[in-house]
């Protein structure tokens, strides 16, 4: 049974926009439909970031877990301006693992584009420079657990763009591909038709 999004129409939209004007140009709207698949049609979910997704989502309540106790040690320690950043830099981080492992993972199974830039652009534009603040700020007062389970998570998150990007890319090309194939599929008695000036002089 095919999982349904939380993305808004009109974001699902701007997401396929995005995602066409990267790599082909394509404008074909119908990439929210659960795929089917024909015998020798090539599937274009990737193993790599499925696994990825997979062994991220054990991974994140370990995150969670180590993150509140190691905040919990250091809070008192930390300024007022940290604890305020710290708190909200943490519930923002969950907040955007849940939202993107969710993208990725209907992305990805499903072939649903706008998912997948969806959880691209999250992972990227986001949780990422998120990350990158809680491992190089010293004002973080930066415990050895906490940078250990960082570091993890960013390896899973920069692995994850890599292979999501490749995977975006091969998805919105066979999208374009199928788009225009369905089109000369639907018209197809203007292939060959003769001109009706042809047909006078028979």
């Amino acid at each position: 049974m095919a999982l349904q999004t939380p993305l808004p129409t009109h974001l699902r939209k701007g997401l396929m926009t995005f995602s066409g004007s990267l790599f082909i140009n394509n404008k074909t709207g119908d990439s929210g439909v659960t795929q089917t698949y024909n015998p020798g049609q090539v599937v274009l979910s990737s193993l790599p970031l499925q696994m990825m997704l997979y062994f991220n989502i054990f991974y994140f309540p370990f995150w969670c877990l180590s993150e509140g106790l190691m905040l919990e040690l250091k809070y008192n320690l930390l300024t007022t301006y940290y604890q305020v950043l710290l708190t909200g830099a943490y519930l923002m981080i969950i907040l955007m693992e849940v939202l993107r492992l969710y993208l990725g993972y209907i992305g990805n199974l499903q072939e649903k584009i706008p998912e997948l830039a969806g959880f691209l652009l999250l992972s990227f534009l986001i949780e990422l420079p998120v990350l990158l603040f809680l491992l190089t700020d010293k004002g973080t007062i930066r415990l050895p657990l906490e940078t250990a389970v960082h570091l993890i998570l960013l390896l899973f998150l920069t692995s994850e763009i890599a292979v999501a990007f490749f995977a975006l890319k091969g998805m919105t090309r066979q999208l374009a591909m199928r788009f225009y194939l369905k089109q000369f599929e639907e018209e197809p008695q203007k292939l060959g038709k003769p001109l009706p000036s042809m047909r006078g002089h028979h």
